[in-house]
């Protein structure tokens, strides 16, 4: 190669390594923007009375620990439902269901779904568990909604784990006598658990934000006091950050972007504690 050619193909790398920084750049610009708003604006509102206390004054005043609480029980009531419902699923569709045209209508339908707007999903939590199951709007009713809503990113992150695992695994798993299950159970599953992880951390993300889905099925305008059970409803932060920016007049500024920026820390910790156990069985399980 001539020398010539050798600085041109350099010149060129560096150029394209340029391109990709500056757009790179260009892209986060916009969420470090919105970050520092929110940060800024919103950390005059927080104390220990705004995390702790309960709404008063027509949630011109007081805290929003119902909220979170509320956002906390959802979160949490959706994984739990739709974590395990995801991987059997996915499990069964990569491991145990021959690939033919059903098969292939399945997972085109879960990737489809994948991009419903979250207000319809709404409107079937509210169909088939307010209305239908006489469930009422209720945190069990927003949590089931929630879970089906995350249900095909679970189970398309976890059948892509399964299937980035090598079949020399399970080749040399069955050859020595185990089962499909043992199989799946010892030497696929927990090599894939990182990505499982990773659709879990989206689908966290994801149910803790919205609001259309618990707007039909379980969040309320104002409730001073605590649920005392899953049949009751709650407050929750995606709903209550757009009561107080868009119906209540006269509402500190400082109070709104402080709920935001709780939303935003929450979030930022749920995705923080599943990165720290993905990265734990990503260092454990390798290939």
């Amino acid at each position: 190669m001539k020398i010539g050619s050798w600085i041109s193909v350099k010149t060129k790398e560096k150029v394209a390594f340029a391109c990709l920084f500056l757009i790179t750049l260009f892209v986060l610009a916009p969420v470090v923007i919105v970050l520092f708003i929110i940060f800024k604006n919103g950390m005059a509102a927080i104390n220990w009375n705004f995390l702790t206390a309960m709404p008063s004054e027509g949630m011109r005043s007081g805290g929003i620990f119902p909220a979170i609480l509320g956002t906390l029980y959802l979160v949490i009531g959706a994984t739990l439902c739709s974590l395990p419902l995801g991987i059997l699923a996915a499990i069964y569709l990569s491991e145990y269901a021959k690939e033919n045209a059903l098969t292939r209508t399945i997972n085109l339908a879960i990737i489809n779904l994948s991009g419903v707007p979250s207000v319809v999903y709404g409107l079937f939590g509210f169909s088939l568990f307010v209305m239908f199951l006489k469930f009422g709007a209720s945190i069990v009713a927003g949590a089931l909604t929630l879970a089906i809503m995350n249900l095909p990113v679970i189970i398309t992150s976890t059948r892509e784990s399964l299937k980035a695992v090598p079949d020399y695994f399970r080749e040399v798993s069955l050859s020595l006598g185990a089962s499909r299950w043992q199989t799946v159970r010892h030497a696929v599953l927990p090599f894939a658990l990182p990505g499982i992880l990773t659709g879990t951390i989206l689908s966290i993300a994801r149910a803790a934000g919205e609001t259309a889905p618990i707007l039909f099925t379980v969040a309320a305008f104002y409730i001073p006091h605590l649920p005392d059970s899953v049949f009751d409803q709650v407050m929750a932060l995606p709903y209550h950050l757009y009561i107080i920016a868009t119906q209540i007049p006269n509402i500190p500024t400082s109070y709104r972007y402080g709920t935001a920026l709780v939303l935003i820390v929450m979030v930022l910790l749920m995705n923080l504690v599943a990165t720290v156990i993905r990265s734990s069985f990503r260092r454990r399980y390798k290939w």
